[in-house]
């Protein structure tokens, strides 16, 4: 294995697995922490963590005991995948995770980057843009787990952080790899662990790879990716052939308990022509309604491309929360996903989607996947995946991911060449 890449929540790994697949690296997507050796073919491993939302100290640990599996298989590189919108809190898991893999690494200057220009997410200035508004502007500032009400990503992370947190300007960037390297390098110099860089169209991204194509450590969302491949492909280390990918056919359901703007808007367009069923989310808090009633529609309407969601707008979720506790909706809808897929493939289901980063990392716990093939992307950061062990396909949708018909498009990729 040549690069590997810890990932804080599932759909994020998903999202760069598909941008190393993409880029010509036999990728595998690990869930959870792997408990045997990668295969030997495998050139990018991901390993998808749910640790984004948990105690700082917890995803350290979880963070390291990825590093030292991935430097057992041999990895000459390490990406820390983090969401494009920088979800955390002041308190929150960046800036420890970061700043502990690059003591591990014994890396400094390392290049943080949430940067996603195809679906809107730019830095200038080291301010995060989601297409023309502020971060703060955008919605995340009113995200249920993870509220982002500083677009200054220098300042935000400085919260996290032990240690100064540099930047390179976009003035830098456009100049070039050896520019970025030398502004990489003197912010180590200068003592930054970590430093900022900006990047607003996919070209920065790509330099900024050529830059660090001896860098042991890149922070980032999935686009800091993009450049990394064609560094292993041009020395001669990689094929520049990715993992293959057989589709699936069968049966299939949607769950979606993701409440972006995304999402939302998927299942509006989705409801109009196949049948749904929005979950109420007191009766499953009085348990009047369990994982055996979802995967008894979802049998019902096989064929019909079936959707279960407990998605809502974000006033309802607000009057939930503030009802019932924040976490304890959470974890009872995480739990009601999870056991839903697991009845659901044992019961035949053969093509799922599941929307929501915290959702997609309750269900493929549950489902007890190790690893799976990256294929065909879906849209934007969202690829096909399939089981090597079982006839199994998923999607793994973050909320705010994928075009209104998102849905139906994944389930025939899926099912592609099946």
């Amino acid at each position: 294995m040549l690069l590997g890449v810890i990932a804080d929540d599932f759909t994020g790994a998903s999202d760069v697995a598909n941008t190393l697949a993409r880029g010509g690296l036999a990728t595998m997507l690990h869930l959870g922490l792997p408990r045997r050796d990668a295969d030997a073919a495998t050139e990018a491993g991901v390993v998808a963590l749910k640790s984004r939302s948990i105690p700082a100290d917890e995803a350290v640990a979880l963070s390291l005991q990825a590093l030292d599996w991935l430097k057992a298989q041999g990895c000459r590189q390490i990406v820390f995948k983090i969401c494009s919108t920088f979800d955390s809190t002041p308190e929150g898991n960046v800036g420890p995770v970061s700043e502990a893999l690059a003591g591990a690494l014994g890396a400094a200057g390392v290049p943080v980057c949430p940067a996603f220009p195809a679906t809107g997410r730019t830095v200038y200035q080291g301010h995060l843009f989601v297409g023309d508004r502020l971060l703060s502007e955008s919605g995340m500032e009113r995200h249920p787990l993870n509220p982002m009400t500083d677009p200054d990503l220098r300042r935000w992370l400085a919260r996290q952080s032990r240690e100064p947190v540099g930047l390179v300007p976009w003035r830098v960037v456009r100049s070039g790899a050896a520019a970025i390297r030398d502004a990489l390098q003197a912010a180590a110099a200068a003592g930054e662990r970590q430093a900022i860089v900006d990047a607003i169209v996919d070209e920065d991204l790509i330099a900024l790879g050529a830059a660090c194509a001896d860098a042991p450590l890149l922070t980032g969302g999935s686009g800091i990716a993009q450049g990394l491949p064609a560094n292993f492909i041009r020395s001669g280390l990689a094929s520049g052939s990715a993992s293959a990918f057989r589709g699936v056919a069968g049966p299939e359901a949607i769950l979606a308990g993701s409440c972006s703007k995304a999402t939302l808007e998927q299942i509006l367009v989705h409801v109009r022509e196949h049948p749904s069923l929005a979950v109420d989310v007191e009766a499953v808090l009085e348990e009047r309604l369990a994982p055996a009633d979802l995967a008894a529609f979802v049998r019902e309407h096989e064929g019909q491309a079936p959707l279960v969601f407990s998605s809502a707008p974000p006033g309802q979720v607000a009057a939930l929360q503030e009802r019932h506790g924040r976490e304890a909706v959470a974890h009872r809808l995480d739990a009601l996903f999870a056991d839903t897929a697991r009845l659901l493939v044992e019961g035949g289901v053969t093509r799922l989607v599941v929307a929501g980063g915290e959702t997609s990392g309750a269900v493929v716990s549950a489902l007890g996947l190790d690893a799976v093939a990256v294929g065909p992307e879906i849209d934007p950061g969202v690829p096909a995946l399939a089981s090597p062990d079982r006839p199994l396909a998923l999607a793994l949708k973050s909320g705010n991911f994928g075009a209104p018909d998102f849905f139906a498009k994944a389930l025939a990729v899926m099912a592609r060449d099946a």
